[in-house]
């Protein structure tokens, strides 16, 4: 687990590639679309694609109608992972938070007397 989320964290440090997952977040796209979205020429978003592919992030598929046509989908195990990571350490700093304000107050507390 530690492993994939080191990846997925390292494919999206990138600004290209998480503007690529925010266009992919409202629906599938070809990856001539995204590099006219994002202003980039093909090799370059073949490249971004590349790490997120190898990071299972997105996945492609071609068309019933046109297997020439790939169309580029997020997938969501590694986003469902990564927000239990993100809720993981949330709930830590609420934590470590609560007791600190609570030391504070306690602090507080004696003081006034």
């Amino acid at each position: 687990m530690a492993a994939d989320l080191d990846t997925t964290l390292a494919a999206l440090a990138d600004p290209t590639r998480r503007a690529v997952v925010n266009l992919l977040r409202a629906r599938p796209r070809r990856s001539g679309e995204l590099a006219r979205a994002l202003s980039l020429s093909r090799p370059v978003m073949s490249r971004h694609l590349r790490v997120l592919r190898e990071a299972g992030l997105v996945e492609q598929e071609g068309l019933a109608s046109d297997t020439r046509v790939r169309m580029v989908q997020l997938r969501r195990e590694p986003f469902a992972a990564l927000r239990v990571w993100v809720e993981d350490v949330e709930a830590f700093w609420s934590g470590q938070l609560d007791a600190f304000k609570a030391h504070a107050e306690r602090r507080a507390g004696r003081r006034r007397r």
